[in-house]
C-alpha cells in the first residue's frame, strides 16, 4: 500500500498509540475528536468518519487530500483497509436509552468539560446565534466571533443579538453574489461537491473561514453533529408521520441522522482546510457522542421543543435569550440558497427547468451537467 500524503504525515487528529488501543480492544470512543491515516500497514478512518481520509483503487494510493488522487473513493467510517482489503471495525453502538435525570447529568458534563478544553490559540469561533455555536463560544472566551450572511439574513441578525447578549466581539463577513460566483468553483475542486444542497450548506463556511484566516487565526471552532447528536431535525419530531425518515421512533430518527455525519464531516472538513483553516468541532468529541446516545426522547424532543438536553446543557452557560433561540439551517439563515436560486435564474437556468441550480453550478465551473443521481 502506498503512503503519500503530500505533508508526510501518516495520522491526522491522534497518535499512533491510541488507535492501536482502539484497534486492539474494538472501542469506538477511545477519547478522540475523531482520526484517520495510516498506522502498522494499515489504513483507519474512526466511527464517525471526522477526519476524512481517501484511497485510490487503481494505484493504491492514498491521502487525507481528494485533490492530490486521480481516482479518490472515501474510505468509510469504522474502516480498516490493509493488503487483504477492507474491513468495518468500528460501528456506532445503540445503547438502550438511560434514566433522564442520568443521562441530562452526562451529557452536561460532557458538553461543558469539552467545550471548556478547546485551544485557544489561534482560534475563531463560527457563530450563528443559536445554542449550538453559542455553548461552543462561552467555552472560549476570549475567541473572536464570526458570522456570514446577505444582507438583512436571519443568521446575522440572530448573532448580533445573541453577540451582544453575551458581550462578545463579532464580525460579520457581508456575502455578494460575486462572492458566490468565485467560491463556488473553489469547494467544487476542493471537495468533489456539485449538488447545490452541499455547495449551499458550505458556501457560508468557506466564507467565514477565508475571513478569519485572512485576520489570522488558523483554526475554525464550528457547533458541527449538534443537530445530528440532540435531536434539531424537524424530522425527528413526529417520525412516524415524516417521509423523510424510515424510523417511527424519535430515538430511531436521531440514529438515522447520526449515521449521515460521515459524509457531511467529509465535506465541511475539505471546506475548512481550502479556506484555510482547521476545524475544531468539540461537540463532536467522543465523551459528548457517548453522553448523547444514551439520551431518552424526551431529552431530545418534548412539547415541539427540540434539542431539549444540549438546551438543559447550555443553562447559565449562555444568556436565555440565546439557549432558547430558534436556528434556520445555515443554507437558509444566510440567504445563500435564495440567492443562489437568483444567480441560477439570472443566467438563464429557470425554475421551470429539472435541477435548474445544478444546471448552473456546472456551468459556472465549466463541468458537464450530470443529473443528481449520476453526482
Amino acid at each position: 500500500m502506498a503512503f503519500a500524503p503530500a505533508d508526510g504525515a501518516t495520522l491526522d487528529g491522534v497518535d499512533a498509540e491510541t488507535v492501536r488501543a482502539a484497534l486492539k480492544s474494538g472501542d469506538p470512543f477511545p477519547g478522540t475528536d475523531g482520526f484517520a491515516g495510516a498506522v502498522d500497514g494499515v489504513l483507519v478512518r474512526d466511527v464517525l468518519g471526522r477526519r476524512p481520509i481517501f484511497v485510490d483503487d487503481e494505484t493504491d494510493g492514498w491521502n487525507f487530500d481528494p485533490t492530490e488522487l486521480t481516482a479518490p473513493r472515501s474510505l468509510p467510517a469504522g474502516t480498516v483497509r490493509d493488503d487483504d482489503g477492507e474491513r468495518r471495525v468500528w460501528t456506532l453502538p445503540d445503547p438502550d436509552p438511560a434514566p433522564s435525570s442520568e443521562a441530562l447529568d452526562r451529557v452536561t458534563s460532557a458538553v461543558r468539560e469539552r467545550t471548556r478544553a478547546v485551544d485557544p490559540e489561534g482560534l475563531a469561533v463560527a457563530f450563528s446565534g443559536g445554542v449550538d455555536s453559542a455553548v461552543v463560544a462561552a467555552g472560549v472566551p476570549d475567541a473572536p466571533l464570526y458570522v456570514a450572511g446577505f444582507e438583512g439574513a436571519h443568521d446575522v441578525e440572530a448573532a448580533r443579538r445573541a453577540a451582544d447578549a453575551m458581550d462578545r466581539d463579532l464580525t460579520v463577513v457581508e456575502l455578494s453574489h460575486d462572492d458566490l460566483t468565485r467560491a463556488v468553483p473553489e469547494l467544487v475542486a476542493a471537495t468533489g461537491r456539485r449538488n447545490p444542497m452541499d455547495l449551499s450548506i458550505a458556501l457560508p463556511l468557506y466564507l467565514v473561514a477565508e475571513r478569519a484566516a485572512a485576520d489570522g487565526h488558523d483554526r475554525l471552532a464550528v457547533g458541527q453533529g449538534a443537530d445530528e447528536l440532540f435531536g434539531g431535525y424537524a424530522k425527528v419530531v413526529d417520525p412516524a408521520d415524516d417521509h423523510r425518515v424510515d424510523a417511527d421512533t424519535v430515538r430511531g430518527a436521531r440514529r438515522e441522522t447520526m449515521l449521515t455525519l460521515p459524509a457531511q464531516l467529509e465535506r465541511d472538513v475539505l471546506t475548512l482546510r481550502a479556506a484555510g483553516v482547521d476545524p475544531v468541532a468539540p461537540l463532536l468529541h467522543d465523551r459528548v457522542v457517548e453522553a448523547a446516545l444514551s439520551i431518552p426522547d424526551d431529552l431530545l424532543v418534548a412539547d415541539g421543543e427540540r434539542k431539549v438536553a444540549l438546551r438543559a446543557a447550555a443553562a447559565g452557560v449562555v444568556p436565555e435569550s440565546v439557549r432558547t433561540a430558534d436556528k434556520k439551517a445555515v443554507q437558509y439563515g444566510t440567504y445563500v440558497s435564495r440567492e443562489l436560486d437568483r444567480l441560477a435564474r439570472q443566467a438563464g437556468f429557470k425554475r421551470r427547468m429539472d435541477d435548474h441550480v445544478g444546471r448552473y453550478v456546472a456551468s459556472l465551473c465549466d463541468l458537464e451537467y450530470l443529473p443528481p443521481d449520476e453526482r
